[in-house]
């Protein structure tokens, strides 16, 4: 496995992302919040819910207890909710940039909360379902705020890697 793929995939991840919450931040706090037909309940819900995953997804490659995550309380607003975002990306930004190809390779064992079953899985599995975690949240995202007027655009990797690369 490569890390160099791994903070590529971030890297557009973080992109997308901010290109989508460019678009929340004009979204009045009443649609914000506003009851829909997803399956966390609103944006703010999956906004929150995949900010949450995300910490916990580093805790666990990091080999660290997973400590308070983000929750609608703690982030009751888009504003507080991209600045918890930003905090989190440098944090995994911090990761990224000291992984091995050889630390991709690492298994990590986890004890499922949902069943109490120990897994054993590759850090390079648990990393990619973090990056399709964030793409199937970040399209319901997007779709919400399209609906509402606010389109984020084209998110494909290739403009990304475009833009970066020149």
């Amino acid at each position: 496995m490569n890390a160099e793929y791994f903070r590529t995939m971030f890297g557009y991840t973080a992109w997308a992302w901010s290109r989508v919450l460019d678009q929340v931040d004009r979204v009045p706090q009443d649609d914000y919040v506003a009851a829909r037909w997803r399956d966390y309940g609103s944006m703010r819900s999956i906004l929150v819910h995949a900010l949450a995953s995300e910490v916990r997804y580093l805790s666990v490659w990091q080999g660290e207890p997973i400590g308070a995550r983000p929750d609608e309380a703690t982030v009751p607003t888009a504003a507080e909710l991209r600045k918890a975002w930003a905090n989190q990306e440098q944090a995994l930004g911090a990761f990224l940039a000291g992984l091995t190809d050889q630390d991709c390779l690492r298994v990590i064992k986890q004890v499922s909360a949902r069943n109490g079953q120990e897994t054993v899985t590759p850090l390079w599995l648990l990393m990619t379902q973090a990056v399709n975690h964030h793409t199937q949240h970040r399209s319901e995202i997007a779709l919400m705020v399209t609906q509402l007027g606010h389109s984020p655009g084209d998110l494909d990797v290739s403009r990304y890697y475009r833009e970066r690369t020149g």
